[in-house]
Order: C-alpha cells, then sequence, then structure tokens
C-alpha cells in the first residue's frame, strides 16, 4: 500500500507520528464510454466558456460564485489558510463506542506508526481497547478540515471520518405520521423468520454479484463477439424475476419456510441404514462382519 498522508496523532502531551492509509478500494469493473457506431472512445475535454479554448490541467484554480460575483482563489493562497499547515491529528475527546451513529461514518484508513513511535501507538489502541471507547478527533486533509474518530481494528489504529452534523439530512416522510395496525400474528412470523435466519456476521460470505456476472459477460463477449446469447449464459430474465407476493403473511410464511429449507439442504445427510437380504433395515452393529472364532 502507498501512504496518502503523513501526520501525527496528538493527545494530551503524547506525540505519536503516522502514515495514513485508504483502507478501502473499489472492486467494480471499470468502464467508459465509446461512441455505439464504431467504439471510439469519449473524451471530456476542460473547455473555458469564456475564450472557449481547452484549458490545461495547471491553469486551473478554485472559486468561488455566489451568483453575482466569482472570487478566484488560487494554490497558494488555499495553501496559506492555517487548518491546511497542520498534521496534527488532535484528540478532542473519548467517547462510547455505541454513541457514534453508523449514518455519520464515512471514509477509513489505516494508520502505521513510526518504528519510534510504536510504544505509544500500542499504548493508545489499548487504551481504547480497554475502554470500549472511541476517540473523537480533527485534522486537515486535501484542504478540509475533518471530525473523525479513532477505533481499533484487530491491532491496528483506523482513522475514520465523520460527516458534519449539518451533512446528516433529516428524514422528512409524510407517509411515516400514520402507524399502521400490526397484529400479533404478524410480529409473532416476522420474529419466526429473524430467528430463522439469524447467525454471525462475516464479510467473507458475501460476494458482489453483480460485478462476478459483469465479468462473466465481458469474458463471453471476448470469446463470442456479438453472437453472444445473453440468455444461454444468464438465463432469461422474466424467469428470474419470480411473481410479486402482495399478501405479507404469506410473505412471511414462504420466507419462513424457504430459509427452513436452505438450512435443511446444507445440513450433511446420514448414510442410509444398511438392509438385510429381505430389505428390513439392521442396526450398524449387526451389519458388521462377526469374528471367527
Amino acid at each position: 500500500m502507498r501512504s496518502i498522508w503523513k501526520g501525527a496523532i496528538s493527545f494530551g502531551l503524547v506525540n505519536v507520528p503516522v502514515k495514513v492509509y485508504s483502507a478501502t478500494e473499489s472492486h467494480d469493473v471499470s468502464l467508459h464510454q465509446v461512441h455505439a457506431e464504431d467504439g471510439g472512445r469519449i473524451r471530456y475535454q476542460r473547455k473555458c466558456e469564456v475564450c472557449e479554448k481547452v484549458v490545461a490541467y495547471d491553469d486551473i484554480t478554485k472559486a468561488y460564485d455566489d451568483g453575482t460575483r466569482t472570487v478566484v482563489l488560487t494554490e497558494e493562497e488555499l495553501k496559506s489558510l492555517p487548518a491546511e499547515k497542520s498534521r496534527d491529528i488532535d484528540v478532542v475527546e473519548f467517547v462510547p463506542a455505541d454513541q457514534i451513529d453508523p449514518l455519520h461514518l464515512d471514509k477509513a484508513y489505516y494508520l502505521e506508526p513510526d518504528a519510534r513511535a510504536l510504544k505509544p501507538y500500542t499504548l493508545l489502541r489499548r487504551a481504547l481497547e480497554d475502554t470500549d471507547r472511541m476517540a473523537v478527533v480533527q485534522f486537515a486533509l486535501r484542504q478540509k478540515t475533518r471530525l473523525a474518530v479513532l477505533r481499533v481494528r484487530d491491532n491496528v489504529l483506523v482513522l475514520q471520518t465523520l460527516l458534519w452534523d449539518d451533512e446528516v439530512r433529516e428524514p422528512a416522510f409524510d407517509v411515516l405520521d400514520e402507524t399502521p395496525r400490526i397484529s400479533q400474528k404478524e410480529r409473532d412470523m416476522a420474529q419466526q423468520l429473524v430467528d430463522s435466519l439469524a447467525g454471525d456476521f462475516d464479510a467473507s460470505q458475501f460476494t458482489d454479484e453483480y460485478q462476478e456476472q459483469l465479468r462473466t459477460l465481458v469474458e463471453a463477449k471476448l470469446e463470442q463477439g456479438d453472437a453472444l446469447d445473453t440468455a444461454a449464459t444468464f438465463g432469461d430474465r422474466e424467469e428470474r424475476e419470480g411473481a410479486e407476493v402482495v399478501d405479507l403473511m404469506e410473505a412471511l410464511q414462504r420466507s419462513i419456510e424457504r430459509s427452513k429449507s436452505k438450512k435443511t439442504d446444507a445440513k450433511p445427510r446420514k448414510p442410509p441404514r444398511p438392509k438385510d437380504a429381505g430389505g428390513t433395515p439392521i442396526s450398524a452393529s449387526e451389519a458388521k462382519p462377526r469374528k471367527r472364532a
């Protein structure tokens, strides 16, 4: 992995130099736009709407427009901001882990300690583990002030940015003002369905089916070209889409039955009991050949 930023965790008088690495990456198949007629690549040019010239990337800067005036900001002016100059990840407070709403969680980064800072790094990690808390921190990255938390994943500190409070939208849905009547039988069946699908989460058990099918499509198209028969490769679309279940109780009952059948199929089947010459089942002890005296 390649580090994207260098800084230091600062809590109290303790300073821990760290390198920051992106903790996630996309596995999506990369597609680009082409002309359907001849397959030519469609590219976008940075064109100035005033002089109508194509502008080189080095000649592009940023600006703020309030609707009537435009203020151009140079790279030097943006870099002069005090927050951008800081390389500290400042710990503001330690909070219980369950107080962080997952809706606020954003991008995750791994923190690698400097070799000389391994001891304070480990101390901070164990302090978070022992107290079951996260450290709320603030820092600047890529010309933005960030709010984030420090949490532990295995033996690594993870820096996970948070959305600011005004970035989380309030759900305003009028339909939720009314509460439909849910019968006790429906609640019991819903609980039964939850119990039948209960388990421990393991991310490795899940795969991105769309991306796998997209790779299959690409490989098949490379081999067969325009003669590709998608119905033969993926099946008929109408057959894959089942009929819509409107009745809630019927949907719950069918879901429970399907869950039970999956668990039954997953269990290893017992070998059939041996039978005698007449076809009558016998016990395993009777089926064993007797030792000769």
